[in-house]
């Protein structure tokens, strides 16, 4: 079976219409109904969490509000508020990996986690389709040494960015992800998705090399779509689609054939990883040395014109 793709396309869209969108007149101190700051207005409806760190949950600097509609406040585990940074004209989080010598669980990073599933996030519970997407910027040497092994020299062959973890996840496995991870021996940007808890997961790679994608110290725009009921899969870099590859052949999403449409299990999320898994603090993985700020989480795939738009009203 040979694997129906996503034939990809731009739109080509004047900055005056990312510009009229954010002339649309706000009275002082207030945004219009069903629109969000930074997101692009078609987006809002389908916004199932928003973080752009510039909202501390009151009384809990070590929690951040969630913008969109779920509500799922997110923890910045072990560095707390002092991983909200000023950059891009405000806030931004960082991530980091703490001490590689040492197996332990003190690496920066943010997400939550509910062995029974996050209620909060049953958007994504017998989901058709998804989005991730965000700003990054590459803090440090990556892939981190691992700490979880003895060798010294040993790194990680993955670096977390965001994702949304399945229902039976023990804080790794995801059901819809932005990554770099190692392709047949070389670090890929990618979007990695698994329709079926406990099942097969299906990788869309970037063909382009990944520090090119993320290089160093600058600011890049990723996006990431998942289409679960056709098994099409998409990366974006600053609004434009990347050229890419999947890596499993066939149909690991075992998509063809009755019933339809194809939906993710009907299982709610047990949270969400940012920057490394293990949001419940009980492991160490995959550590990025990074900062990222707007980070969306969407229950449908955005369209390339909406990436592009979006990457347009959230730059800084």
């Amino acid at each position: 079976m040979v694997m129906r793709r996503f034939v990809r396309h731009v739109t080509t869209v004047s900055s005056c219409v990312a510009l009229a969108v954010l002339s649309v007149p706000v009275p002082a101190g207030a945004t219009p109904a069903g629109t969000r700051a930074g997101v692009f207005p078609s987006l809002v409806p389908d916004l199932v969490a928003y973080y752009d760190f510039e909202h501390p949950v009151r009384g809990n600097p070590a929690l951040e509000r969630d913008l969109g509609h779920s509500g799922t406040d997110m923890p910045l585990v072990n560095g707390g508020a002092g991983m909200r940074v000023r950059e891009r004209g405000g806030h931004v989080i960082q991530t980091r990996q703490i001490d590689p010598t040492v197996a332990g669980n003190d690496d920066w990073k943010a997400g939550m986690f509910s062995a029974g599933g996050l209620p909060s996030l049953r958007a994504f519970n017998a989901a058709r389709e998804a989005t991730v997407m965000g700003w990054f910027t590459v803090t440090g040497p990556l892939p981190a040494l691992n700490s979880t092994t003895p060798a010294p020299d040993d790194r990680y062959n993955a670096i977390g960015l965001a994702g949304v973890l399945t229902g039976d996840s023990d804080g790794h496995a995801v059901r819809a992800l932005l990554e770099v991870i190692d392709v047949a021996g070389e670090l890929r940007v990618v979007a990695l998705g698994r329709r079926v808890d406990g099942a097969s997961s299906q990788t869309f790679a970037a063909s382009m090399d990944w520090q090119s994608v993320l290089p160093r110290g600058r600011w890049v725009h990723l996006a990431a779509t998942f289409d679960f009921d056709t098994g099409e899969m998409a990366l974006y870099r600053n609004g434009r689609p990347l050229d890419g590859f999947y890596t499993v052949p066939g149909d690991p999403w075992v998509v063809e054939g009755p019933p339809e449409p194809d939906v993710t299990t009907a299982s709610d999320p047990a949270g969400i990883k940012i920057g490394g898994s293990f949001p419940q603090n009980t492991n160490e993985r995959n550590p990025c040395d990074c900062r990222m700020d707007g980070l969306m989480f969407l229950d449908r795939a955005a369209s390339p014109r909406e990436v592009w738009l979006q990457y347009l009203v959230s730059r800084r």
